[in-house]
């Protein structure tokens, strides 16, 4: 019967950009989600607005996070594995992530006050940017993902908006903002459209939505600034990025991490 709540519930929340849907609130702590095919931990956690290692944890799932379709998880932090494949799944990270892991372990858990500010510079700015410049935050580089005009900033109030708003012409390229790993390309989760989710290290991931076409593959390492995608209107009622950054699991402002404009 919970799972049928859960189910009903978040139906109704999955509208149209329900990452400005005000009346979507996660994070989620309570029933269970049966995984779809084509779903990862990774998309599952950022539907759940949790972060990816503490529901693998919650859920007896160790690097590299495997799961497979018709596999229960507990959204609770009690829950435990459903699934004999996890049994046998390797608990080494690979080499990338266990890179990304080591980085993450000296990164700082907070942007200096200068980037700060850097990044309010930019959220009040509105033309075209540079996407070679970079901003060192947290030990990532980060870079715009795309050139366009800002048509709707970060917003944790009145009209909610969990991140950019980027505007641009069908088929612009899009490019990954930081080095990282795929660990999402789909169109999975309502409102985002053709989604790809990047994972930075253990703490920082991105998305990228309402691409025209993916161009990249999950398990596939990306560069900064390498193109991942083609802007689109999937999911959107205009050609445009929505473009995220989430720390442990949780929206964060891109423009205190993107560089100046």
């Amino acid at each position: 019967m919970l799972l049928v709540v859960v189910v009903l519930w978040l139906a109704g929340c999955n509208s149209q950009s329900i990452y400005s849907d005000d009346s979507y609130n996660p994070p989620v702590y309570w029933g269970q989600h049966v995984v779809k095919r084509g779903e990862t931990l990774y998309s599952i956690a950022w539907r759940y607005g949790r972060d990816y290692r503490e529901l693998g944890n919650a859920n007896g799932i160790d690097p590299p996070y495997h799961i497979q379709a018709g596999q229960v998880l507990h959204l609770d932090r009690r829950g435990t594995v459903t699934s004999s494949r996890q049994t046998g799944a390797s608990r080494t990270p690979s080499a990338s992530r266990s890179s990304s892991a080591s980085t993450a372990s000296r990164a700082s858990s907070r942007a200096s006050a200068s980037s700060s500010r850097s990044g309010q510079q930019a959220s009040r700015q509105s033309g075209r940017v540079d996407t070679n410049r970079t901003q060192t935050v947290s030990n990532i580089e980060w870079r715009w993902p795309h050139a366009g005009t800002v048509i709707a900033g970060f917003s944790t109030t009145g009209k909610i908006n969990k991140g950019l708003d980027i505007a641009g012409n069908t088929g612009d390229q899009i490019r990954a903002a930081a080095a990282g790993n795929v660990v999402y390309a789909g169109s999975g989760l309502l409102g985002y459209g053709n989604l790809i989710i990047v994972n930075h290290n253990e703490h920082y991931l991105s998305a990228y939505a309402h691409n025209r076409s993916i161009l990249v593959q999950e398990g596939e390492d990306v560069q900064a600034g390498q193109v991942i995608a083609e802007l689109g209107n999937s999911g959107a009622d205009r050609p445009k990025l929505h473009f995220e950054i989430r720390k442990n699991g949780n929206p964060v402002d891109p423009s205190r991490y993107l560089p100046p404009r």
